[in-house]
């Protein structure tokens, strides 16, 4: 286990005015496999606090209730932040909706409070959903520390303001890697239950991630305007920006499940917590807001 450290919303914005609709130059597979997040994220958030709302009941340990308080802050910045790049994304004339109202009715409905079939109890239904959230943290962790580390976007000249979008959110998910794990492993009980449930979240987890994301870059690439259907999503060319840098390894993503199925795994082994801060302390979006805090606060 790592030192505590405090979880903390920043209030950061982003101008997309100068933002192209290819903000990787002449790579829109690598483009689009990325733009998914702005997809899935807007909602999934959204979710995400819905859900410990309804687990901060079960909390009684001061200092997690105070994390999970600053991560459900994060979480809906998050949120609102990738929404407004949908907004950039439907003033280029790509419109996201037909893809988004899927994603809508996954958290909304499918995933919603009320259990399926009415034939889960509730607090069970509430334990599954934390372990759902918990199994997404892993892979964001992954993902957070990757970007952060991803020198071949620098040098694919990519657009900088969504550079720091993805890397000042990628600092956040490290910096919260540990609070959905350990709000799960709070309430969920004790023992094998508790084990299995966990595993049972990864297992529903990983497969529908990697569906959504593939579903989400053919979506992005088939409706792109620029591209005009002269190009399609494939294995191969989301391979060759993997070989640039551009996105991160299968094998990266990949064994991040059985690091997490591990008995002993705590999210604390995952990713570099320095690196996150140190990012967080030069992003241009988030030292904005801490010195419009500052200042509100002089004033």
């Amino acid at each position: 286990m790592t030192e505590h450290h405090a979880i903390t919303p920043r209030r950061v914005s982003f101008d997309w005015e100068r933002t192209p609709l290819h903000w990787i130059p002449d790579e829109p597979t690598a483009t689009h496999v990325i733009n998914v997040l702005h997809l899935l994220l807007p909602a999934g958030e959204r979710w995400f606090v819905k859900v410990f709302k309804e687990g901060l009941p079960l909390v009684t340990d001061p200092e997690l209730l105070k994390d999970v308080k600053g991560f459900m802050g994060q979480e809906a910045t998050h949120s609102v932040q990738h929404a407004y790049v949908l907004d950039h994304l439907a003033a280029q004339r790509l419109d996201t909706d037909a893809y988004t109202k899927h994603v809508e009715f996954l958290f909304r409905r499918i995933l919603g409070e009320t259990p399926p079939l009415g034939r889960v109890p509730a607090r069970e239904w509430l334990l599954f959903r934390l372990s759902v959230i918990a199994a997404i943290e892993q892979f964001t962790a992954v993902l957070g520390d990757w970007v952060l580390a991803a020198e071949g976007l620098d040098e694919a000249g990519s657009d900088e303001v969504m550079l720091d979008l993805l890397r000042w959110h990628g600092a956040e998910e490290v910096e919260h890697r540990a609070v959905a794990f350990d709000m799960y492993q709070h309430c969920g009980g004790e023992g094998l239950p508790r084990y299995a449930r966990r595993v049972a979240g990864m297992a529903v987890t990983a497969p529908v991630m990697l569906y959504m994301w593939a579903w989400g870059a053919g979506y992005l690439i088939r409706h792109d305007p620029r591209l005009a259907g002269g190009l399609r999503y494939s294995l191969g060319a989301h391979n060759r920006a993997v070989r640039k840098g551009l996105l991160p390894t299968w094998k990266e993503l990949g064994s991040a499940v059985p690091r997490y199925l591990r008995r002993s795994y705590h999210p604390s082994q995952e990713g570099s917590m320095r690196r996150a801060v140190e990012y967080l302390a030069t992003s241009p979006a988030a030292r904005a807001a801490a010195g419009a805090i500052g200042r509100a606060a002089i004033a």
